[in-house]
């Protein structure tokens, strides 16, 4: 294993971010990651003592695993959390409680997976998957289009889902559209043939995005922060792109912005590939440069494997990394499979503990360390 600080000191990771009322002790952010803990889809006290224990080894802002918005087929398993109800609301409140307690930050991420979710799918085994097509993500026909009444009812439950979440005392929000889910469903011209405003070019595309973007600013104020995630794979297509140049990429970001985005979390497979051609910045360093907003960097820090691989892996150098905040490149560095099964990887980064770092293990998907 490469000395994390072998080369490149990492402290200016542990530098203090603020953006307004946001105020974060450091840069590093715990990336969602679904776990499947929450039975009934309500969080337990496991799940609270899960996401404690990263605020409590410095963790600078915790974004939880997608939680469901309010909508019969959002999400595909009995213990995947859900944002409505009032049982899954008062775990949810109790998960910030310790979080606070322990000095950290958290946001929830909200979640609709869209045409993923296979028909007969728990926790709701009537409902059928729904998008904006009605395609599933290889192609096929699944369900009929959303029509523009369950378009609009569907970003109503993502603004009161942002409501909630201020109301019960997070520290900020972010809206799930990467990875081939819901929203990214519409952005994707794969899987969005609609014809009306909510189809066709990228800016038909992206509008169903920017309409929750604007109700969940609504629902909020101006003060409480929006990190908006996306990216250009999918789970069903690694080399799927929503824009092939910078030119595609400020169209989509411009309206985001407009609409009320604090923070880009641009989620990419392996942080250190460029995005474009002619470029060494990877999407991280696009968004920032095109948007001028904060941005969170994601993919295989501090290990040499992707998560999408599905195989375990070593833990490597940080110097690539840095490298890239030190052109900054982006704001915030989003890290998941080490902190799945390490509170204190930050910790230990922190304070030059390389030697005490762990390899990544698919075992530890099986336990709330």
């Amino acid at each position: 294993m490469k000395n994390l600080t072998e080369h490149t000191t990492v402290q200016p990771l542990f530098q203090p971010f603020q953006l307004g009322a946001l105020a974060l002790s450091n840069r590093i952010v715990m990336a969602p990651m679904t776990r499947g803990f929450s039975p009934g889809g309500i969080p337990t006290e496991d799940v609270a003592s899960y996401y404690r224990r990263r605020a409590e080894h410095d963790v600078g802002l915790i974004v939880t695993e997608g939680t469901g918005i309010n909508h019969p087929a959002s999400v595909s398993g009995s213990s995947i959390p859900l944002f409505y109800g009032e049982k899954a609301l008062q775990g949810w409140e109790q998960v910030v409680k310790e979080v606070h307690t322990a000095g950290g930050k958290i946001a929830p991420q909200l979640w609709h997976v869209g045409m993923t979710r296979s028909p007969g799918d728990e926790p709701n085994t009537e409902a059928m998957p729904v998008g904006p097509s009605g395609l599933a993500l290889t192609g096929e026909k699944v369900s009929e289009p959303l029509t523009t009444k369950e378009i609009h009812d569907l970003v109503s439950a993502y603004a009161q889902g942002a409501a909630d979440a201020k109301r019960l005392g997070f520290d900020a929000v972010e809206i799930h559209g990467a990875h081939g889910y819901l929203i990214d469903q519409f952005i994707w011209s794969h899987t969005n043939h609609r014809t009306d405003e909510y189809g066709g070019d990228l800016k038909g595309r992206t509008r169903f995005a920017v309409e929750i973007v604007e109700a969940c600013r609504e629902a909020v104020g101006p003060d409480f922060p929006i990190i908006f995630r996306f990216s250009q794979w999918k789970m069903s297509d690694y080399k799927a792109k929503i824009a092939e140049t910078p030119e595609e990429l400020e169209e989509f970001l411009t309206p985001l912005v407009e609409a009320g985005v604090d923070i880009f979390h641009t989620s990419t497979r392996r942080f250190w590939e460029p995005e474009f051609e002619g470029s060494d910045l990877n999407l991280a360093g696009w968004t920032k440069k095109i948007s001028g907003k904060p941005t969170i960097i994601v993919g295989s820090i501090g290990l040499n494997g992707e998560f999408t691989s599905g195989a375990g892996a070593e833990t490597t150098s940080l110097d690539g990394l840095m490298e890239r905040f030190q052109h900054d490149e982006f704001d915030m560095a989003a890290v998941g499979r080490s902190l799945l099964m390490d509170p204190a990887w930050a910790e230990k980064v922190r304070d030059g503990r390389a030697d005490e770092l762990q390899a990544y293990s698919r075992e530890s998907l099986n336990n709330l360390y």
